[in-house]
């Protein structure tokens, strides 16, 4: 029996090894490559504002560890308020134009900018450095502008949500929009790679799961039953962790063209949200 059970294991060993260094190596893999998978930047900016026919300013300005970011400032004479908007993870923000010329429709002036290591900005990106980068564009709407908190909406979208809802803890915005938002990265990766222990190999938190609740401001979660990247159960957990007022707008379209794909109620999902806001 025993002699029967070490030819067994004998031939067993050599396969599980070899499955378990590959295991390893998968393991290893992924962890050498999260800041890619996380951040995608592109630098070339392909198009400005000026493609959509809108006016806009080009604004350079600073972080508070001296990192110099590009963004632009699109003016509107009937502004109702100014949109803080924070794009997602990949490309720059001359991919955001058709959602700039929406907000703009809508009735607001628009800041949109860069992170560390897209488009024109400065630098590499990380987590602490794209809050960084927000912090600094909040600083140049409220400081360098003078342009009053409670006119200001901060709108973000995936990543950008993160930063948003990072933002809106312990600033005195109208209100905070968070579209295709997740409950944390770690989440995301899980719900992807449900057989790796990705809460051990991820170095970034973005945890919206907990912002959510620091925040006083009304909240709109946007998001797309069909989204493919980040399943619409994110977003009705942060709606469901979040403090009132949170609203919950149900689109449809991939996690990436949803706000074209669902246009017209998109817009006016929006417009309905911010009537129900108490006037300044």
């Amino acid at each position: 029996m025993l002699s029967s059970f070490n030819h067994i294991l004998r031939w067993l060993l050599p396969p599980l090894v070899i499955l378990a260094l590959g295991y390893c190596g998968i393991l290893l893999y992924l962890y050498s490559i999260q800041d890619e998978m996380m951040f995608q930047p592109t630098r070339e900016l392909y198009a400005t504002p000026a493609d959509v026919e809108l006016a806009f300013e080009d604004v350079n300005f600073v972080t508070n560890d001296r990192v110099n970011l590009h963004g632009w400032f699109i003016t509107n004479p009937d502004a109702r308020g100014t949109l803080l908007f924070m794009h997602g993870n990949a490309g720059n923000m001359s991919d955001r134009l058709q959602s700039i010329l929406q907000f703009y429709r809508l009735g607001f002036a628009v800041f949109i900018f860069d992170y560390r290591g897209y488009g024109q900005s400065e630098g590499e990106p990380d987590e602490e450095g794209t809050y960084a980068d927000t912090r600094a564009a909040w600083n140049y709407l409220t400081e360098t502008r003078g342009i009053a908190p409670q006119r200001i909406v901060l709108f973000g979208r995936s990543l950008g949500a993160a930063n948003a809802a990072w933002l809106s803890r312990d600033v005195p915005a109208r209100a905070l929009i968070m579209e295709s938002a997740f409950v944390s990265a770690a989440q995301v990766g899980s719900d992807h790679y449900p057989f790796l222990p990705i809460r051990l190999l991820l170095r970034y938190g973005y945890n919206n799961e907990s912002y959510v609740q620091e925040r006083t401001m009304p909240l709109l979660l946007i998001h797309s039953v069909e989204d493919e990247v980040v399943s619409i159960e994110h977003a009705r957990a942060l709606q469901a962790l979040a403090h009132a007022p949170a609203s919950l707008l149900e689109i449809r379209g991939g996690h990436n063209n949803g706000f074209l794909v669902s246009e017209p109620d998109y817009s006016r999902g929006i417009a309905a949200f911010l009537n129900t806001l108490p006037r300044n």
